[in-house]
């Protein structure tokens, strides 16, 4: 038989119970309590929360360095647009939440890290029906950044089209916690040998990525970004067009898979990664098997405007 605990049992066993990868949970906030604690032992999301169990909610995972993070004004915009496409109302005004996420990078004690966001329908029950969540929920964790070695960006990376589709349509512009199809497509990928998986819309176009903007070079060295009609814009993806636009041509349009064993260059884009060149296509060779000139360059661009222009934590206490 189980055992019947009482309060105290829990705390003990809870306070007792190992966690997996606590290492990295630097410091949490709970707007059930309005305060930031740093045990990850006490990072809880109640069940009846609708964020967990319909997975009824968005979020933005951003990035922190040096006391400054990063393109902040752009991540809270995308989440009032997702929220509000889900008729979700913002628990924090912008001014409010843009401090309170600070402060928590601050807590976290790190030189670096990444700083997720989750707004979810909030607690009250199980049916599918928003009324009966009173208040939308809120948390705030800031997580170690995991480095990533240089041959990382030097060697290059895999890549597989995977047999998961594409999101279709309006749900694809929404950043909701429903992440079920992505973690399918990286399941998928790692199951047949790859880095990372691409998937394409009912059209045979090219998408995204599970967490990443794909972008080419194509064989007249244009930086093409794929039609995002069943794709998320990247906050990476952004700003890399603004960069690249500096230096060579960029366009938008539907992009096939041939192009793909056609291309200069397969370039994967985002917050963890900035810029990194696949070099092998479903098996294929890509270019000449090595990191592109554009992709090298774009990485290097990325960082110098993360630390030109990431916004100081200081201030938040």
């Amino acid at each position: 038989m189980v055992e019947i605990g009482n309060e105290q049992f829990f705390w003990e066993r809870l306070l007792a119970l190992p966690r997996p990868g606590e290492e990295n949970f630097l410091a949490f906030y709970d707007h059930r309590l309005g305060a930031i604690f740093t045990n990850p032992r006490l990072m809880l999301i109640p069940l009846d929360d609708h964020l967990v169990h319909r997975g009824d909610g968005v979020f933005e995972a951003l990035r922190f360095e040096d006391g400054a993070i990063y393109q902040l004004d752009e991540h809270l915009r995308r989440l009032e647009r997702s929220a509000g496409a889900i008729g979700l109302p913002l628990p924090l005004g912008p001014d409010e939440l843009d401090a309170l996420i600070r402060q928590v990078c601050v807590v976290s004690g790190a030189a670096e890290g990444n700083v997720m966001v989750f707004v979810g329908r909030g607690p009250g029950g199980f049916t599918l029906d928003t009324r009966e969540c009173p208040q939308p929920s809120l948390y705030i964790v800031a997580k170690r950044f995991v480095s990533k070695p240089e041959s990382f960006w030097s060697v290059g990376v895999s890549a597989l089209r995977t047999i998961i589709p594409a999101k279709q349509g309006w749900m694809s512009q929404i950043k909701s916690v429903n992440y079920l199809p992505n973690v399918l497509m990286k399941k998928d990928a790692v199951e047949r040998g790859a880095d990372y998986p691409l998937c394409f819309d009912a059209e045979g176009f090219l998408a995204e990525g599970s967490t990443e903007n794909a972008v080419l070079v194509d064989r007249d060295g244009i930086f093409v970004v794929p039609e995002l009609k069943n794709a998320l814009m990247g906050t990476t993806l952004k700003r890399a067009m603004g960069l690249a636009a500096g230096f060579m041509q960029v366009a938008t349009r539907p992009v096939p898979e041939s192009e793909l064993y056609e291309c200069r260059e397969i370039i994967l884009l985002g917050t963890s990664i900035d810029a990194v060149g696949v070099v092998l296509y479903n098996g294929r060779t890509v270019g000449d098997g090595l990191p592109g000139q554009v992709s090298l360059r774009l990485r290097e661009l990325l960082v110098a405007d993360r630390k030109a222009h990431a916004q100081p934590l200081a201030g938040a206490s």
